[in-house]
C-alpha cells in the first residue's frame, strides 16, 4: 500500500483559505515522504482549465524530479457551479460531465491513474430514483470517456455530504448498474465513522472491487488522532489491497497547517503499516 496527501488542505475548497499553488504541494508533500499526491481540481492548486498543455509539462516534471506519483484526482463537488451529477438541471449535469472530462484530462497528462466519483445529491422535490438513473448516465458517459485513456472511476459513498450514495452497498450497486470495466468503488472512512458503521466492514463489501480509500479520522483530523486504523490496514493487507491510502483531512479551513497534518498522518500511518 502507497501513501498520498489530498490537496484540499492547500486550494480553496472547501474553505477559501489557506490557499497555495499546486508546485508548493508538490513540493511539500514530497519532502514530508509521500508516495503519492491526490488532486482536488480546484484553484489555486490544479483547476484544469487554468493549466495550459506547457504547464501540464512542468508539472509532471516537477512530480518525477521529486519522485511523488498523482495517485488520483477528483473535481470539486458543489459549489457555484453545482458539479452535481445527479441534478434536476440538465445543464447543471452537463457541466458536471465537463468537469470530470476536465480532470480526466488532467491525470492523463500527469500519467495518474484513477478518478474518483461522488455521485451527487438528490434535490428537495426531485426523486431519488430518478436522481439516482442521472447520475448512472452520467457516469457512464464519464467511464466511457477515461477508458481510452487508461482511467479507472471509482465511485465513492457520501453519506456526511449527500444523499444518494451513502453506504457501500449503494456505491457498488451503482457500479453493477452501469456495468463498466473500468468503474470500481472506494471510501472515505470519515463517511463511515458519521453513519456509525465500521470501516473494516467496507473492506469485505467492497473487497473485489475496491481501487481506492480515503483515511481520516473523525473530525478530519489526522489518523490515530482518536482512532486506532490498525484493524482496517489489517484487513486491507488480508484482501492483497495494493492501492493508495489518500489522507483526506485538514478540510477545516483558516488556520489549519496542511503540512503539520500531512506529517502526523505520515508518521501515523508509517507506524501501522
Amino acid at each position: 500500500m502507497r501513501l498520498s496527501f489530498n490537496t484540499w488542505a492547500y486550494t480553496s475548497f472547501p474553505a477559501w483559505l489557506p490557499a497555495y499553488p499546486l508546485d508548493y504541494a508538490i513540493k511539500e508533500l514530497a519532502e514530508i515522504g509521500y508516495d503519492g499526491i491526490e488532486i482536488g481540481c480546484a484553484a489555486p492548486t490544479a483547476y484544469p482549465p487554468y493549466l495550459s498543455k506547457e504547464k501540464r509539462k512542468e508539472i509532471l516534471k516537477l512530480l518525477k524530479s521529486n519522485n511523488i506519483s498523482v495517485s488520483s484526482a477528483l473535481p470539486a463537488p458543489g459549489g457555484g457551479c453545482g458539479n452535481n451529477v445527479a441534478s434536476p438541471i440538465e445543464a447543471e449535469r452537463m457541466q458536471a460531465i465537463q468537469s470530470y472530462k476536465d480532470c480526466i484530462d488532467l491525470i492523463y497528462d500527469l500519467e495518474g491513474k484513477t478518478c474518483l466519483y461522488v455521485a451527487g445529491w438528490v434535490i428537495y422535490g426531485a426523486g431519488q430514483n430518478q436522481a439516482w438513473e442521472w447520475s448512472k448516465q452520467c457516469l457512464a458517459e464519464i467511464a466511457d470517456y477515461a477508458k481510452p485513456k487508461g482511467i479507472t472511476i471509482a465511485v465513492e459513498p457520501t453519506p456526511a455530504d449527500s444523499n444518494l450514495i451513502e453506504t457501500p452497498h449503494d456505491a457498488v450497486q451503482l457500479m453493477k448498474d452501469v456495468d463498466k470495466e473500468n468503474v470500481k468503488v472506494m471510501f472515505d472512512t470519515i463517511h463511515a465513522f458519521y453513519r456509525g458503521d465500521i470501516p473494516t466492514d467496507y473492506v469485505d463489501i467492497m473487497a473485489p472491487y475496491l481501487a481506492h480509500v480515503h483515511i481520516s479520522d473523525t473530525e478530519r483530523m489526522p489518523p490515530g488522532t482518536n482512532t486506532d486504523f490498525k484493524p482496517l490496514i489489517d484487513k486491507l493487507k488480508a484482501i492483497n489491497y495494493d492501492g493508495y491510502l489518500a489522507m483526506e483531512i485538514a478540510l477545516g479551513g483558516r488556520g489549519i497547517n496542511p503540512g503539520d497534518f500531512a506529517r502526523k498522518a505520515l508518521d501515523y500511518m508509517k507506524s501501522i503499516l
